[in-house]
């Protein structure tokens, strides 16, 4: 457990686009950090050493308290269990990880290492989800609706890696609405899922999943990265106190048609905020419920081929 009036001492790994618009401007902002290295076979960091790889970070530099590990979720598993076993605090970009077995195989690491893992789902720190939240578990809910439709090209251009086995495809940035889901809506479960899978590409550029609560309430959620214009980030209930509508990616909520929650996105200082606090109170924060959905819907789904896709 590290000394509270004491900044945490971190390492990121894999600097790439992620790191440059999040991560290293959250952590410059907050007093609780102080970065010290940075891995990455490809980018670095001014102002502190950069190394190639993880184990030579920590060998480097062994009065490290936590990494942040930000590489893509095919090559996470690696790296965080060697952090873990140097008895490094873990954040983990979402996803957690590349499969459900391995994200609970690194929880169960970090407490026999008495060490914190942090399974960081960004879009539930967007700043209306708490008001939906509270909404909904204030009425009953008929039916709800997820809509994550935005355009791949714009926001993963040349990224090879989200097309390979492990990257999800569109169920990358689904996944973020899924983190959402499964923290404002009642426990679902999936019941069929159809999955569009451009020729010659290994994950999904759309993909249509129907879920259900244990009591038959039903929730559909339609994802696609073919969406030019306008990007739709937008979830929707059905429920007895009226029309809910959480859109932005989480950032405004109306009832109604009516705007009651709306404020700046302030996502990943939140995130690094939660991460400080476990690693205080030598706890963790693990939850595989986003990536579970995603591993059902590859096990359920029905696969549809269609157009190549090219950037």
């Amino acid at each position: 457990m590290a000394a509270s009036n004491t900044p945490i001492r971190i390492g990121i790994v894999g600097v790439g686009k992620i790191v440059r618009d999040q991560h290293l401007p959250a952590l410059a902002k907050d007093p609780a950090y102080r970065l010290v290295a940075a891995a990455s076979r490809h980018g670095k960091v001014e102002d502190i050493p950069n190394y190639p790889s993880i184990d030579a970070m920590i060998d480097a530099v062994p009065e490290l308290d936590a990494v942040s590990l930000c590489m893509p979720p095919q090559f996470r598993f690696e790296a965080a269990v060697k952090a873990l076993q140097a008895g490094k605090h873990v954040f983990l970009e979402k996803p957690p990880g590349a499969t459900v077995s391995e994200v609970e195989l690194l929880s169960r690491l970090a407490a026999s290492r008495g060490v914190s893992l942090f399974a960081s789902w960004h879009s539930r720190y967007a700043p209306a989800v708490e008001a939906a939240r509270t909404f909904l578990a204030s009425t009953r809910i008929r039916s709800a609706a997820i809509n994550w439709k935005e355009d791949v090209r714009r926001w993963h251009p040349n990224q090879e890696w989200i097309w390979q086995p492990g990257g999800f495809g569109v169920l990358d940035p689904g996944i973020n609405a899924l983190s959402i889901a499964t923290h404002i809506l009642p426990a679902v479960f999936a019941t069929s899922a159809t999955l569009d899978f451009p020729e010659g590409r290994h994950a999904p550029i759309a993909a249509r999943i129907d879920f259900k609560t244990s009591d038959g309430i039903p929730v559909t959620a339609d994802f696609d990265w073919r969406q030019t214009g306008p990007q739709s980030w937008d979830i929707l209930a059905e429920t007895d106190a009226g029309s809910m509508l959480l859109s932005g990616g989480g950032a405004r909520l109306a009832i109604d048609g009516r705007v009651v929650h709306e404020e700046a996105e302030a996502e990943y200082p939140m995130l690094y905020r939660r991460f400080a606090e476990i690693v205080r109170a030598g706890v963790s924060d693990v939850d595989i419920a986003p990536l579970r959905h995603v591993a059902d819907a590859f096990m359920i789904g029905r696969h549809n081929f269609v157009e190549p896709y090219h950037d």
